[in-house]
């Protein structure tokens, strides 16, 4: 059985803007609060691999992994997965921005599968990044909403 999570949010603020900033990896530690560090590895042909690490967990230990990321403008949609699984047998991430007379609607779709032997299964999994995906969603569109008032 696999995992699947589907969180979307609506960012009150123009689509440049929260494409832009959701899409500058080297600022997720600003715009996350799980993330403690990100690296660009390389960019090439529109794919972005990069590193993210995340603060340490109750024990000390620090989780990281390698991802690319493959953003389409043209689209508003951007294709991720991860590079290095870790715990996962595979993470495959879509982003969707719907440009609504509101604002952005910002979604997130995870597909995944835990490793046998993982700390959790695919149902903690899913869990947990359905209670975790819109407490980030929340942070980064307060974020973004921030930014567009000072814009103007």
């Amino acid at each position: 059985m696999a995992g699947h999570t589907d969180n979307q949010i609506l960012i009150a603020a123009p689509m440049h803007l929260v494409w832009d900033m959701t899409n500058d990896i080297r600022s997720w530690p600003d715009l996350f609060s799980e993330y403690a560090s990100t690296e660009v590895l390389s960019e090439r042909d529109g794919t972005i691999l990069f590193r993210l690490a995340l603060h340490p967990d109750e024990n000390g230990t620090t989780w990281s992994w390698v991802s690319a990321r493959t953003p389409d403008p043209a689209t508003r949609t951007v294709r991720a997965h991860r590079v290095e699984t870790g715990p996962f047998k595979y993470m495959w991430i879509y982003w969707e921005y719907v440009p609504t007379d509101d604002g952005v609607l910002m979604r997130w779709v995870q597909d995944f599968e835990m490793k046998p032997g993982a700390p959790v299964d695919d149902a903690a999994m899913q869990e947990r990044l359905d209670r975790q995906s819109p407490i980030q969603q929340k942070l980064i569109k307060e974020k973004v909403e921030a930014a567009a008032a000072k814009v103007g």
